[in-house]
């Protein structure tokens, strides 16, 4: 990032950023939603931008720059954006108005040219689960997509599908709703309901912290699992060497319990 004239890398001092303050980062680039968020460990300690996540907010990617300072750090944030599709509007990342990228321009898709086929690459590009519903969503301002995608639902990205000219003379957006990835687990319980928890980010399963969890942070855990309301939730030690660390002051109703997690792992 370039502040104060220098092009610099970033990084999260006090366990802040998410994968939420990561898709303020990719939209203010002009790329599509946040697919992942982590920290890179770096070989030799570096200069940095030291930037706390409270200086990222939705609209702007920087508040208060002035406090921010050029420290040394041997770690920096890496952040991969999808590069020509996203879902807007929608409670969770996996969720949304379907719009595609072309000539640097955002696009709705309209509902005759989107189907589950369709679905399933977008779903799977944007690192989510299996896609769960297809909606109309109120007309927008937004440019409208001309084009019918055919997709066979194994392609990688949502323009690696077969597309021709829409034979439709109206257009209604398309909204998708995608599951969360099968990233969630509790182990050691009587069920599939109660456990230790544990979460897949960045290719790795660890357990998470959440000394400051919650009956609200406990509720995304059960939505995710499908189960019923949280009752009760409890905080023990752990043994583990590096665990991932839930940001329960950032949880909020319909978000998805990933996007609640910090991209730095406590050690």
């Amino acid at each position: 990032m370039k502040l104060h004239h220098a092009w610099k890398p970033v990084d999260d001092p006090a366990f802040g950023w998410n994968l939420r303050t990561a898709d303020v980062v990719c939209r203010q680039l002009g790329c599509g939603s946040a697919v992942s968020a982590k920290l890179k460990d770096n070989d030799v300690s570096r200069h940095v931008w030291k930037i706390n996540a409270d200086n990222v907010q939705s609209g702007s990617v920087l508040k208060d720059t002035a406090s921010i300072k050029l420290k040394y750090s041997f770690t920096s944030l890496e952040i991969t954006c999808s590069e020509s599709v996203r879902l807007v509007n929608g409670t969770t990342l996996c969720s949304g108005r379907v719009e595609v990228k072309a000539n640097q321009s955002w696009f709705s898709v309209c509902e005759g040219d989107f189907n589950g086929q369709n679905a399933e690459v977008v779903c799977r590009e944007l690192g989510c689960g299996a896609p769960l519903d297809l909606v109309l969503c109120e007309n927008t301002k937004a440019l409208k997509w001309t084009n019918r995608f055919q997709c066979r639902g194994s392609e990688s990205t949502l323009l690696d599908c077969e597309s021709y000219e829409s034979a439709r003379t109206t257009c209604s957006p398309i909204g998708l709703t995608c599951s969360e990835p099968d990233n969630v687990q509790l182990v050691e319980g009587s069920s599939r309901c109660t456990g230790r928890l544990e979460m897949k980010l960045q290719g790795n399963w660890k357990q998470v912290d959440a000394e400051n969890g919650d009956l609200k942070s406990a509720a995304l855990v059960c939505a995710h699992r499908k189960c019923g309301p949280a009752v009760s939730v409890e905080s023990k030690p752990s043994a583990a060497r590096s665990v991932w660390d839930l940001i329960a002051s950032r949880v909020q109703a319909g978000f998805a319990l990933r996007e609640c997690v910090s991209t730095r792992p406590w050690h």
